[in-house]
């Protein structure tokens, strides 16, 4: 009789296939069901966002970074412009501050909403998807209520904000807050004690917290291992130190553990939205009035030739920003988020290098599916939440 042997199998998953997040090719290496070694491969998204800033004038950048991490632009955006105002030395007013923490919770929502949608979609659960994106269209028409633009508002700018609110974005904002934490326990009862759900996650993708530090994984892949950090308690910014708020954690280290990690943080954010919300008064100061920087009031600019001739060098232009370099992270969506900016003094930046959580996350995923099954590589690249124009920019 023969002697019978066993070889493995190479497969591709991606970079076109549904469920990885965007243009992430995998090279699996399959016994079978099981998979045995596992190699991301990056870069079929190439932007060259970051290189192209150096090209733009400083205002000019929002609208880049914001593509970056298209599921948290408004993050990009907040992160980009602390760096810039921490070079310039700007003091933003407290209703600035106030209205942009309402702003980055908010857009978390959203992020985790398309989050649990999908995940929840491609490992069979297809009725959250449609739950999911309907309270998400909500909040997309809040952002078109505050600059016209559903996705990619662009409304957080260096030295403030474009506008000051619009008249009923408080009522409007009261309303989704309200509704949302009933909405949040329809998710909990579509998933949280089912059983395909549970079978589907628990145990499976599991990472150690050892794993977890060396690799410098963040946000919610760090947290359901146990690691409290937080940018926002860590580092505070925009006065994060005055809000009430815990940071959830668990300690599986497993797809659902980070689950409920990220079910947990829209419970807080939104805590967080509802105290900011209390901060802010209808209308008053919107940029910090420093006209070298931000665009004069336009009834000034119609009647007062200095507002008028700033107003025309700021668009033509744009403002010089003192040499040097700075760096103030966010906690974002997917974890800490930041640009490091550097300034030759000049009107556009020398070099803007982005902190991408979902680039650093891209390394943990062998670790996570070597030794488990080729289905299960589909609950794991939903839990690390990667954003694959966060990955190559």
């Amino acid at each position: 009789m023969p002697e019978l042997r066993s070889e493995t199998m190479t497969v591709n998953m991606g970079p076109q296939h549904p469920s990885t997040h965007g243009v992430l090719r995998l090279v699996l290496e399959l016994d079978g069901e099981s998979i045995v070694s596992a190699e991301p491969t990056i870069g079929f998204l190439h932007t060259g966002i970051e290189k192209t800033a150096e090209q733009k004038k400083w205002q000019q950048v929002i609208p880049l970074v914001e593509r970056m991490d298209y599921l948290g632009p408004q993050s990009n955006s907040l992160a980009y412009c602390l760096s810039v105002e921490k070079l310039i030395g700007l003091e933003i007013p407290d209703r600035v501050t106030w209205i942009r923490v309402l702003i980055a919770e908010l857009q978390r929502l959203s992020s985790h909403l398309v989050w649990l949608g999908t995940h929840g979609m491609e490992i069979g659960a297809v009725s959250v998807m449609l739950y999911c994106f309907r309270e998400r269209e909500q909040l997309l028409n809040l952002n078109e209520m505050l600059a016209g633009f559903r996705m990619f508002p662009s409304y957080i700018r260096i030295g403030g904000l474009r506008e000051d609110l619009p008249r009923g974005f408080h009522a409007a904002v009261r309303e989704f807050l309200d509704k949302f934490p009933g909405k949040l326990d329809e998710y909990h009862k579509l998933l949280t004690k089912n059983h395909v759900w549970l079978g589907r996650t628990k145990g499976v993708g599991r990472l150690s917290r050892e794993d977890t530090m060396a690799m410098g994984l963040v946000g919610p892949l760090a947290r359901a291992v146990g690691i409290s950090y937080d940018v926002r308690k860590v580092f505070p910014y925009l006065k994060y130190e005055t809000f009430d708020f815990t940071v959830p954690t668990a300690t599986d280290g497993d797809v659902y553990a980070r689950y409920t990690v990220k079910m947990e943080e829209m419970r807080q954010s939104i805590s967080l939205c509802l105290q900011a919300l209390d901060r802010i008064s209808p209308t008053g100061q919107f940029d910090c009035r420093d006209f070298r920087y931000v665009p004069p009031p336009k009834d000034r600019v119609y009647t007062e030739m200095e507002a008028l001739i700033q107003h025309f060098l700021l668009y033509s232009q744009g403002f010089n920003v003192p040499k040097g370099e700075a760096y103030v992270p966010v906690e974002g969506p997917r974890g800490e988020q930041g640009f490091y900016v550097v300034s030759d003094g000049g009107n556009r930046p020398l070099r803007v290098k982005s902190r991408a959580p979902s680039f650093i996350a891209c390394q943990a995923l062998p670790k996570m599916i070597i030794g488990g099954l080729i289905a299960d590589v589909i609950a794991v690249i939903g839990s690390t939440d990667v954003v694959m124009g966060d990955v190559d920019r």
